[in-house]
C-alpha cells in the first residue's frame, strides 16, 4: 500500500472509531438524559399515550384523564375543582409541561418509574395497556375547602399542618387558576395559559402563595421572639420585662409605640403577647441581640433554602442586621420575611411541645395494582424550644385567644392558641397592610392541627384590615374542619 492510501485508511479508521465512540456515548451515557428531555417530543407523546395515574385526597382522585380527538396525544389531564387544588397538584399540560406534584411524581403517574418495571412487564405479557400509579396525599378535603372558601374574594394563602407528624392538611392560595384550562395543546389552551401569566394578569394567579411567597410576618413573629426570650433564661412567663412605653429604638431617635390602650409598660411576656406589645418585643429582641434572634429563627426553619414538601418552599429570612433593624425584626417588621408554611411550622412546633416535624404532603406512592411503592415516614426537623418552654408559649398563645387580640379565633369547648398580626406594607406603610393569624387547636390527644393564614389584600376598608378580623375567622374554620374529622 502506498503512503497516500495508508493515510486515507488511517483517517477513515479514526472516523469509524470516533463514530463508534459517539454512538456508544449517546446510547449508554446520554440515553436517560435524552429520554427524559422535555424537548424530546416522543417523551410527551408517550406520557399522554394512556391515562395518567391520579393524585388522591381522602381516598378520592382529584385528577383524571380525558381522551382527545386531535393531534399526537391520546389523553389530556383533567382536574376536579381545579382552582381549589392547584396549589397542591400543580399542572400537567401537553403544551406547557408540568410542575409541583404532577412533575415531581411524573414517573409514577405516567407509569415510567423504574419501580413500576414489574407492573409494566406483567401488563405487556398480558396485553394490557400501560398504567400509571397514584400519588396519595396527606391533604384533608374539608380543611382545604374551608381554607379556599375563606379566601374567596381575597388575595392570600393558608397552610395547615398536623403538628405530630408534619403532614400538610391544607394548602390554599388565591386568586387561583384551573389547570384543566390549558391541559391540552390547542389555541384555546395557549390563550388560557397566556392570560394567566404575570405580565398579563397582575394578580399572578399561578403563584403558590402558601409555599412560594414570603411576607413580613408582623406580630405573629412575636411567638419566635418569645421563644428566644424563654430559651435564653433571662425572661420568665409572668415577670415584668422593665419595658418603657414608648420604646426608643437603639442607636436611633425614633420612638416605637403600641396600638391601642393596653398595659404594655413593664408587661410580662404573657401580657405582652396577649396585647401584642411592640415595645416589649422590640426591647427583648435588642437585648438578646441579632445573633441569638437569628439562631432561634433558624431553629424554626428560617434561612433554610431546602424546605421540601416535596415542592420546595421559598426561603423565609431572618437577616443579619444592625440594632434598630433587629429590634424591628423582633416584632416581625424590617427585613424579616416568612411564607405561610413557615409560620404554620412555628405554630406547629409550639403545639407539639417544642418538637418541629418536617412538613410533607405525599403519604404514599402506589403502583397500579395498589401495592405501596413508597411510604413516607414522619421526620423530625428539630426542637426549637424545650418542652417546658413550649408549654409556656402555649399558655401565652392560649391567653391571646381567650382574653386578648385573638378572640375571633376561639372555638367553643376547644382549647385554641393563636397570635394575630397586622404587618406593615410598602414604604412608610403606604400600602394596605397584611393580615395574619397563626394558631393551633388542642384535644385530649394533643394538637391535630396548626394553621397559618395571611390575607394579602381584600375589598375591605384599610381601617378594617387586621389579623383578628380577616385571618382569624379563616383559621378557625380550618381548625373546625379538622376537628370534625377527628
Amino acid at each position: 500500500m502506498n503512503k497516500p492510501l495508508r493515510r486515507v485508511s488511517i483517517f477513515c479508521g479514526l472516523l469509524v472509531l470516533a463514530l463508534l465512540a459517539r454512538v456508544n456515548w449517546v446510547q449508554f451515557v446520554q440515553a436517560d438524559e435524552l429520554k427524559t428531555d422535555d424537548k424530546n417530543r416522543r417523551v410527551s407523546i408517550a406520557r399522554y399515550a394512556q391515562p395518567r395515574g391520579n393524585i388522591i385526597v381522602d381516598g378520592k382522585p382529584i385528577t383524571g384523564s380525558a381522551k382527545t380527538d386531535t393531534g399526537d396525544f391520546k389523553y389530556k389531564r383533567t382536574y376536579k375543582e381545579g382552582p381549589m387544588w392547584a396549589p397542591v397538584t400543580g399542572y400537567a399540560s401537553q403544551a406547557f409541561g408540568a410542575n409541583q406534584l404532577e412533575k415531581l411524581n411524573d414517573g409514577i403517574l405516567s407509569g415510567d418509574d423504574d419501580r413500576l418495571f414489574f407492573n409494566r412487564t406483567i401488563d405487556m405479557m398480558t396485553g394490557k395497556p400501560k398504567k400509571g400509579g397514584n400519588v396519595v396525599t396527606t391533604l384533608n378535603a374539608k380543611a382545604q375547602k374551608a381554607a379556599f372558601d375563606g379566601l374567596r374574594g381575597k388575595k392570600g394563602a393558608v397552610a395547615a399542618l398536623d403538628p405530630k407528624t408534619g403532614a400538610i392538611l391544607a394548602l390554599a392560595s388565591t386568586p387561583s387558576y384551573d389547570p384543566s384550562s390549558f391541559a391540552g395543546n390547542t389555541d384555546k389552551d395557549s390563550k388560557a395559559w397566556a392570560g394567566l401569566q404575570k405580565d398579563k394578569n397582575e394578580d399572578d394567579p399561578m403563584l403558590n402563595r402558601a409555599l412560594k411567597q414570603t411576607y413580613p410576618p408582623g406580630s405573629t413573629f412575636k411567638v419566635v421572639t418569645s421563644a428566644a426570650a424563654l430559651e435564653s433564661g433571662e425572661y420568665d412567663l409572668d415577670k415584668g420585662t422593665d419595658s418603657p412605653d414608648p420604646y426608643r429604638l437603639p442607636d436611633s431617635t425614633t420612638d416605637l409605640g403600641n396600638d391601642g390602650n393596653h398595659p404594655c409598660k413593664n408587661a410580662s411576656l404573657r401580657v405582652a403577647l396577649q396585647w401584642s406589645c411592640n415595645t416589649v418585643f422590640a426591647k427583648v429582641s435588642n437585648q438578646l441581640g441579632n445573633e441569638k434572634m437569628k439562631e432561634m429563627a433558624g431553629k424554626f426553619g428560617f434561612d433554610d433554602p431546602e424546605v421540601d414538601t416535596p415542592v420546595r418552599a421559598a426561603e423565609s429570612r431572618y437577616p443579619k442586621d444592625n440594632k434598630p433593624q433587629n429590634a424591628m425584626a423582633g416584632i416581625g417588621q424590617a427585613s424579616v420575611t416568612a411564607s405561610p408554611l413557615q409560620m404554620a411550622m412555628v405554630a406547629s412546633a409550639v403545639a407539639n411541645d417544642g418538637k418541629l416535624m418536617k412538613p410533607y404532603m405525599v403519604d404514599q406512592l402506589v403502583a397500579p395494582n395498589l401495592n405501596v411503592v413508597e411510604q413516607h415516614k414522619p421526620q423530625t426537623y428539630g426542637e426549637p424550644v424545650s418542652s417546658e418552654n413550649a408549654q409556656k408559649l402555649q399558655q401565652m398563645m392560649e391567653t391571646v385567644v381567650s382574653d386578648g387580640t385573638g378572640t375571633t379565633g376561639a372555638i367553643p369547648g376547644v382549647t385554641v392558641g393563636g397570635k394575630t398580626g397586622t404587618a406593615q406594607h410598602g414604604e412608610n406603610n403606604t400600602k394596605n397592610p397584611y393580615a395574619w393569624f397563626i394558631s393551633y387547636a388542642k384535644t385530649d390527644d394533643g394538637s391535630p392541627v396548626a394553621v397559618a393564614v395571611v390575607v394579602e389584600s381584600s375589598d375591605v376598608a384599610r381601617s378594617e384590615i387586621a389579623g383578628s378580623k380577616l385571618a382569624a375567622p379563616i383559621a378557625k374554620n380550618v381548625m373546625q374542619a379538622v376537628l370534625r374529622d377527628k
